[in-house]
This record gives structure tokens, sequence and C-alpha cells, in this order.
């Protein structure tokens, strides 16, 4: 059975944004969606579209879930660590099932960024795009503002937020904006194989700025407290988040001091032809 456009990773946070906003421009019909777990299938199918099951481990079970798939787009596989591999699969995957095109979601100025955890393995899988004879583009995401209005709730309760941001800015998008980019260039006229879309949110913030957010928006005082990287990784892994996560934060935050995240480009609102989702609006919402 052939599909038209194909989302991996589509249980997950931008995975599912990214099917919703394709059944918002394309019949259920022409989509669908990869996961890896059987249970997480109903959901999908609820809403009209074929789904596929097949883990990023599994070379000959993306191949076989990827016969007939025209477009597709692969969402980065959330196990840091191991997505150069995994990505690696896809992409073989794709090129033995004869994919006409694919849609990466990599990260911020990959190939520059001073961010040292992320970017590697996201360059390492636009070297391999780059090497396969696929078509192929790169949507380069920049941070979701939910990263960090996940914690807002935790952050009024306690009455502060801590990093290791110092004043560095974030220009930060919603995940919704991000898989509607995703949906815009899978369903348009292709680019030339390669193009790269450098996608971040039109406005900026600082930490201290978000805690100043907080507090107007809750009624309740709320500090940003900077903290050397050290400290704030043995905060996190306190928190108890698992080291690899906390590794991976702390060294966001310390690329996001030397401007790693953010950016001044304007392509992501150019794509959706509209604004993008003010941070505070997003922040507004998770409280």
């Amino acid at each position: 059975m052939s599909i038209k456009y194909l989302v991996t990773g589509a249980s997950g946070q931008l995975g599912a944004k990214a099917i919703d906003a394709l059944l918002a421009r394309v019949p259920a019909s022409d989509i669908g969606a990869l996961v890896r777990r059987p249970e997480a299938a109903a959901p999908l199918e609820a809403k009209g579209v074929t789904v596929r099951i097949a883990s990023y481990d599994d070379e000959a079970a993306l191949e076989a879930a990827f016969a007939g798939v025209e477009r597709l787009l692969l969402v980065s596989s959330s196990e840091v660590g191991k997505r150069a591999a995994q990505h690696g699969n896809v992409i073989k995957a794709a090129k033995a099932a004869g994919v006409g095109f694919v849609a990466y979601t990599s990260i911020l100025r990959a190939d520059t960024s001073p961010l040292t955890v992320l970017p590697p393995e996201h360059k390492a899988t636009e070297d391999a795009l780059a090497a396969s004879g696929l078509s192929y583009v790169l949507l380069r995401n920049g941070w979701y503002t939910e990263n960090y209005a996940m914690g807002a709730k935790g952050a009024v309760e306690n009455g502060g937020m801590i990093g290791t941001i110092g004043e560095g800015r974030v220009s930060s998008a919603s995940r919704d904006d991000y898989a509607e980019a995703a949906a815009i260039v899978l369903t348009g006229d292709l680019p030339a194989s390669g193009a790269v879309y450098e996608l971040a949110g039109d406005d900026s913030y600082t930490l201290p700025e978000f805690a100043a957010a907080l507090t107007e928006l809750s009624g309740k005082e709320v500090t940003y407290t900077n903290l050397p990287a050290a400290e704030y990784k043995a905060a996190l892994t306190g928190f108890g988040l698992p080291e690899p996560v906390a590794d991976m934060l702390a060294d966001s935050e310390t690329g996001a001091s030397q401007g790693g995240l953010q950016s001044d480009d304007k392509t992501l609102s150019t794509l959706l032809g509209r604004p993008t989702t003010p941070w505070k609006e997003t922040l507004k919402a998770a409280l």
C-alpha cells in the first residue's frame, strides 16, 4: 500500500503534532504514522491515518514500514547518544525502500553551534543524508518554548528557577509551530535537495525575563538563580534526572550563554505565513 506522507516517531511530542498538522492540510488516507510500540497505534488509527510499526533500531522492520512511502518526515530520536546509529538505520531503510524525499528535524545551526552534546549526532545524520543519494532537506529546529514552560508550575510553587545560561537569549517557538512548518515543507513543492531551513522563534528572552514573566502571569514572585554549569548539572541530577539528560541540559544552557539558542532568522515565520507563537502565550497556557 502506498503512502504519500509518513511521519516517524508519530506518538511522540513533535511527531504527534506533525500528524495533526498534516491532517489539517491533506486527507488522512495520504498520511502514515510510524510508531515503535503496537499499543501506540490506536489513537493514530482513530484519526484515520495508516500506522506502521518499527523501531529505529530495526533496519529490516523500517524498510518494510517504508514500502510505498513517497515523502518521509524523520523526527529525530529521543535517545541521546544513540541517535546517529538509529537515524542511520532509518536513512538506509528509506534508501532501500525507494522513499522519494526525506525531511529531517535537526538542530539550529548544527554545523556551527556552540552546544557540544546535541549537535554532533544531528550533524552526523545530516552527513549521512548527504551521502545517501536521497533527496532531502534539513529542518534545523531551534529550542521549543515547552522545554522551559513545562517547568513553569514548579517554578511558581517554589518561587524560583535555576539555570546556567547567564544573560544568553533563547529564540524559541512552540512545538505546534515547528510541526506546522514540517507539514508545510513535506506537502509543498519540494525544494532543492540539501536545502537547509534554520528555524527559530521571532522573539527571544533571557531566563531572568522568563522568571519575570512567570511573576507577572502567576502573581507570585519567581526569581532566577544562575549557577556554574557543574552545580546546575548536580542540581538536576539531585532532582532525579538521569545524568545524560542533566548533562545535555547543562551543556545546552552553556551553549545558549554563547548565543547557541538565539537567532534573528525569520525563516520559520516566513514558512508559516504568520508570526511564531509568542513565548508568553505558551507560558500562560502551561500555567
